[in-house]
């Protein structure tokens, strides 16, 4: 049996209904769904995925990433992206798993690899698809056998993370995601500034505040930014804002204008018009739509 049936049988044991687990192999989370989905807004964290049975599409701004069996989607940074799945049925489900990535451990394999990743002063896309190997689906499929034997979770999964991220260096784009662990590089200088806009999503946005915080001019800051992200400064906020709006409504079943105060928004009328211009509809009229496919 190869490594990827392995995982078919380990997500249908551990994720026997359709939508995500986080697993107790704690870096680990688990999809599948049995047909295709809609577009949903979520905010990547930076993580390693592979899909194991099916095909998913990602949307960054207004680039589109398709990838299949065989390919991985890395995010190097924080970033909203709108994903849905395009090939899965009752018979052949869709499957995939994401792995958290840790800076901690890159930095320390940089350290200790001999990687070509250019000079510092670079900017690249935060998301890539690229061509996984046999070794790296191994050693993921390794963690994720962890499941089986959680009494090994303690030892091992540190070891096997650490080489599932060796893996993933070694691939043609991993120095993409090296780039991050470069103390003082201007990816890990934006990197820094999307985790404060993550953690400061209700916050006034003032990118003057944000080019000091990266410590770069306003017009480099501006360069960079959209480099990595595909989008300003604003419109990143923008998206954030809305799409964590959205999973307030669904979850708590609050109102258009307290997830529209909550995310940070002063004009419930600008929300509404923002919100519909993203997702194609009023926010309850939207919400309400999504509540009743999921029945």
């Amino acid at each position: 049996m190869d490594a990827y049936q392995k995982l078919c049988n380990l997500i249908d044991r551990y994720c026997d209904a359709d939508g995500s687990v986080r697993t107790a192999v704690a870096p680990v989370w688990m999809y599948r769904s049995t047909g295709p989905t809609l577009k949903v807004p979520t905010i990547y964290r930076p993580c390693l995925c592979l899909i194991i049975s099916g095909a998913k599409e990602v949307t960054l701004g207004q680039d589109v990433y398709r990838y299949a069996p065989g390919q991985l989607l890395a995010a190097s940074v924080d970033l909203p992206l709108v994903g849905h799945v395009t090939n899965a049925s009752h018979d052949g489900p869709y499957r995939s798993l994401s792995l958290d990535l840790d800076a901690k451990i890159l930095g320390e394999l940089v350290t200790c690899m001999a990687l070509d990743i250019g000079g510092g002063g670079d900017s690249f896309r935060g998301l890539f698809v690229e061509e996984t190997t046999p070794e790296l689906v191994d050693a993921v499929l390794r963690v994720v056998e962890l499941l089986d034997h959680p009494d090994e979770i303690p030892v091992m999964l540190p070891l096997l993370m650490r080489e599932v991220h060796y893996r993933l260096l070694r691939t043609g784009q991993g120095a993409l995601i090296a780039r991050l662990a470069m103390g003082g590089s201007n990816m890990q200088r934006i990197s820094a500034v999307l985790s404060l806009l993550k953690d400061n999503f209700d916050k006034p946005l003032r990118v003057d505040e944000l080019a000091r915080h990266a410590n770069m001019s306003p017009s480099s800051f501006h360069h960079h930014f959209k480099h990595v992200t595909a989008m300003s400064p604003l419109q990143y906020q923008k998206r954030l804002r809305l799409t964590i709006a959205r999973q307030i409504m669904l979850a708590e079943m609050k109102d258009a204008a307290s997830a529209a105060y909550e995310v940070g928004y002063e004009s419930t009328s600008q929300f509404s018009r923002e919100y519909a211009r993203m997702f194609g509809a009023p926010p309850m009229r939207d919400v309400m739509a999504l509540l009743s496919q999921s029945v």
